[in-house]
């Protein structure tokens, strides 16, 4: 694996709304026929979130999810991480319930409360109406919660199903948290830990940024950690080359930037999978296969999932 990075696509998020790109996925087929391609491409891991059909908004019922999670299953080999950040707005029982109904092999984790401003999109689309316009304007008064008592309950309850944990880590003192709970063995290595710039109420963007978050997570997890990054917009492709150089992973997708380059929407998902493809290629690395990415991170495989 010295030369082998794991590529996380995360396919459609709760930030973007359907406004922002007409490549951004919605229905159900749309979020299968993206997660399959992205795979076909070079994702050893989908990360899933579902949305209304008809409105776009975020969806974390576990019909939401039933609609495409079968389908993917049977196209790829692909490791299957289904959100439990869900959207900002919900609360965290709600938020992990298709990570404990469906058994998945990952489920991601938000480490920490944090203001989580998304209202300066709204400079960018002027026009967007309706449900959008709110959802982005009531940030400017967001709190994320994700308490110790939130953590602790996705732990225990989608944990108790060997499913295992993408670590979000949105600002160093997620980290922190994640070493309190590893330090009381609620959480065993390895750590595979997502580190995310770019999103205001988190960590910026700047190349110290991600040497500051790698620095302090390996002296918190040494041996144990398994590092990965997400650039928001604009920076999702410097950092993910800066992190892959350091010999880190990487996630790209829809969910984390609409576009491919400056002034340049993305039309797929598969897209910027295939870019980071190439950067991997040109670094003397390659993608990672999904049973790399499993034997890496310890999971317990996809015919151990109840979907």
């Amino acid at each position: 694996m010295s030369n082998a990075v794991i590529i996380t696509c995360a396919i459609t998020g709760s930030i973007h709304t359907p406004s922002m790109s007409p490549h951004l996925p919605v229905t159900p087929d749309e979020i299968a026929e993206a997660a399959i391609g992205a795979a076909e491409a070079g994702a050893a891991i989908l990360h899933l979130h579902a949305r209304d059909p008809e409105t776009g908004r975020p969806d974390q019922s576990p019909e939401g999810f039933a609609r495409f999670l079968p389908r993917i299953k049977q196209a790829t080999g692909a490791v299957v991480n289904l959100t439990t950040g869900g959207s900002p707005y919900m609360t965290v029982e709600e938020r992990a319930r298709p990570a404990t109904e469906f058994a998945p092999e990952v489920a991601s984790l938000n480490m920490g409360s944090m203001n989580f401003g998304l209202y300066g999109m709204l400079d960018r689309y002027p026009d967007i109406a309706g449900w959008e316009r709110e959802f982005l304007e009531g940030s400017r008064d967001l709190v994320f919660r994700n308490s110790f008592k939130d953590i602790e309950y996705v732990l225990r309850e989608a944990g108790a199903r060997g499913t295992r944990f993408e670590f979000e880590c949105y600002d160093i003192s997620h980290l922190y948290n994640l070493a309190h709970f590893a330090g009381r063995g609620l959480v065993e290595p390895p750590f595979f830990v997502q580190s995310v710039f770019g999103l205001l109420g988190g960590i910026g963007t700047h190349p110290e940024d991600v040497l500051h978050m790698k620095r302090t997570a390996d002296r918190l997890f040494g041996a144990d950690l398994r590092w990965s990054v997400l650039g928001a917009g604009a920076a999702q492709f410097r950092i993910a080359a800066q992190a892959a150089a350091m010999g880190g992973n990487v996630r790209v997708g829809l969910e984390d930037s609409l576009w491919i380059g400056r002034g340049a929407l993305a039309t797929s998902n598969a897209q910027q999978v295939e870019k980071m493809v190439a950067m991997l290629a040109g670094l003397g690395k390659r993608p990672a296969t999904p049973d790399e990415a499993r034997e890496t991170l310890g999971l317990k495989g996809g015919d151990r999932v109840a979907f």
